[in-house]
């Protein structure tokens, strides 16, 4: 897969057709300006070359897969593959890579934890990336990479321009979240700034989750969470899409249930973001977010906790879809 398109082609509204150039047509690549960015996946790797962070034209675009399953120096030998690739493409290589994880760096040690792909947990990943690519290398993880692209390049570019406090979620498999602050990634002590998955919401509300906890909001309202909680009420097992269609339609009461359950729990975990972080803009990404009553009943019961019953920040749905992670990597090193 080889693309050269704008990064606004990648938009749902756009709806342009990506045609690869020949070689008269082919961009020109400025090593004092291009972005490089990875975005390493559990299935698959994405790299990206845009022009530069004022004009995202995408420059290249490329994967391979991850196949994690070789093992932790398999899945850097396939970085380094892509590199390569990127690096004939365009002429030069960097100083610097920007490349968003499934999982955190902890900053003072350098080791990854809380990935799904199991084998980068503990191992100093950037370290040992930067001695095989020989070039800086800018770690983030992907909910904090799904929130810079969709400042920087996406929703909140084409319609909060002005917007300083942002507020990226993702609410799919599981849950997680980003906080960017005038246009940057916040990070935080330890790494952990804005996952506010692992929250607690209740003992006897959530199941135990990978995080140690039980109750947390990820084991509430992460897909796989609610569909276990419709099966426990109605002795049925339906994806979350099909429960979701009986909720609206008013005539299962499990899955009404169920969608009550996401609305209430949704609004009481965000209430406690806004009351400490007062986002200007909430962004919501991953699968559950594409639930309707999120953005009207969720966002209602967010004003039932929160200090001053007043709740006006925008809260919406993101336009770059999965360009998210590999572009918001890219804008790591801008």
């Amino acid at each position: 897969m080889r693309e050269y398109t704008t990064a606004a082609s990648v938009l749902p509204t756009k709806q342009q057709t990506l045609v690869a150039p020949s070689e008269q047509t082919a961009p020109h690549f400025n090593k004092s300006q291009n972005l490089w960015g990875l975005d390493l996946g559990g299935t698959k790797i994405e790299g990206v070359i845009l022009r530069s962070a004022a004009e995202p034209e995408v420059l290249f675009r490329d994967r391979v897969p991850t196949e994690a399953s070789q093992g932790y120096e398999h899945m850097l030998r396939q970085v380094q593959l892509l590199v390569e690739r990127m690096e004939k493409e365009a002429g030069y290589r960097p100083d610097k890579i920007g490349i968003g994880t499934p999982g955190t760096m902890i900053p003072k040690s350098g080791l990854m934890k809380n990935c799904n792909t199991t084998a980068l947990n503990g191992r100093p990943l950037k370290a040992d990336l930067e001695q095989l690519l020989n070039q800086q290398v800018v770690i983030a993880n992907d909910a904090n990479c799904f929130a810079l692209s969709e400042t920087r390049l996406g929703v909140v570019k084409e319609q909060f321009p002005e917007a300083r406090v942002v507020f990226g979620i993702i609410l799919g498999t599981g849950v997680g979240g980003g906080l960017i602050v005038n246009g940057q990634v916040i990070e935080g002590f330890h790494g952990i700034a804005g996952e506010w998955g692992h929250n607690y919401l209740g003992e006897t509300e959530g199941k135990t989750c990978f995080c140690g906890k039980t109750g947390c909001i990820e084991s509430i309202l992460a897909g796989p969470a609610l569909e276990r909680f419709y099966t426990e009420k109605s002795g049925e097992k339906l994806p979350l899409k099909d429960i979701m269609q009986r909720a609206s339609a008013g005539t299962d009461p499990a899955a009404v249930q169920t969608l009550d359950r996401l609305t209430h729990y949704f609004g009481l975990a965000l209430s406690t973001l806004v009351n400490i972080l007062d986002p200007e803009v909430i962004v919501i990404g991953g699968g559950v977010g594409n639930i309707p009553e999120l953005y009207t009943t969720g966002v209602a019961n967010i004003k039932q906790y929160i200090i001053d019953q007043q709740f006006a920040a925008p809260v919406v749905k993101p336009m770059l879809g999965d360009s998210a992670g590999v572009f918001g990597a890219a804008y790591l090193v801008a």
